[in-house]
């Protein structure tokens, strides 16, 4: 009789021995789950620090080897670029070949490499500048330089300059000439820096003039507030004309 009797609460035993192993089950279960989450999001975590740190990779090298971006502060290159414009200057454009006269170009500032200028080349390696009556003579030439692009009538510091511009150096101003800190006033901001004793010493010392190493690129175009390309050279459609 009590044979009988286990017989039949063995079942039972087993129904609950299945019913805890089904907890179990579903607590490891849950807990793979947690962790399959966990290892996903993880996973996301990762991919998304690799995508921003390529792209800043990509972003760094692209600043440092091709282009040049450039904020402009002031407004010495008005009209052609006005303040507050954002540029894009290319660092490959004069990789195999030279600045030219027109030029504009992003340099170190000659009396602080630590700050970068935005002017227009005016005078090439080796050439003789002069400025009269607020008109500028390559080498001699009777016919003064013909500069389309000058904002307004030029009165400030426009008459009995002249420089001779030392070789791999370039010689220039902005297109706002009436309010621009360009190879004109150099000299003298480098003796009040006390950086020269004299004028003259500031320009034997190159000064006044942009040299070829520290040519970053030339300006392609501005690209706020709006776009506008500014790469043409307006001496290149005089020879076609």
């Amino acid at each position: 009789m009590k044979a009988e009797v286990l017989t039949q609460q063995r079942p039972q035993e087993d129904i609950q021995q299945d019913i805890t192993q089904t907890e179990e089950n579903e607590t490891e279960k849950k807990e793979s789950e947690k962790g399959s989450k966990k290892s996903a999001i993880i996973r996301e975590i990762i991919s998304w620090v690799k995508t921003i740190v390529l792209a800043f990779v990509i972003a760094l090298f692209l600043n440092h080897f091709v282009i040049v971006n450039a904020n402009v502060p002031t407004g010495s290159m008005q009209d052609t670029i006005q303040p507050g414009d954002r540029l894009i200057g290319s660092r490959l454009a004069y990789l195999k070949s030279e600045p030219e006269r027109g030029d504009i170009i992003i340099f170190r500032f000659p009396l602080d490499e630590e700050e970068n200028y935005i002017k227009r080349v005016i005078g090439l390696p080796g050439e003789h500048i002069e400025i009269r009556d607020g008109l500028v003579y390559i080498d001699g030439s009777s016919q003064p330089l013909e500069e389309t692009y000058l904002r307004e009538e030029w009165y400030e510091k426009n008459d009995g300059i002249s420089y001779d511009i030392p070789q791999d150096c370039y010689f220039v101003m902005g297109d706002n000439r009436n309010n621009s800190l360009d190879g004109r006033y150099w000299a003298e901001e480098a003796v009040r820096y006390g950086l020269a004793d004299s004028l003259e010493e500031a320009e034997k010392m190159e000064y006044c003039f942009v040299s070829r190493e520290a040519v970053l690129g030339k300006a392609l175009f501005r690209y706020f507030p709006s776009i506008t390309w500014l790469a043409s050279n307006p001496y290149d459609k005089a020879e076609e004309e």
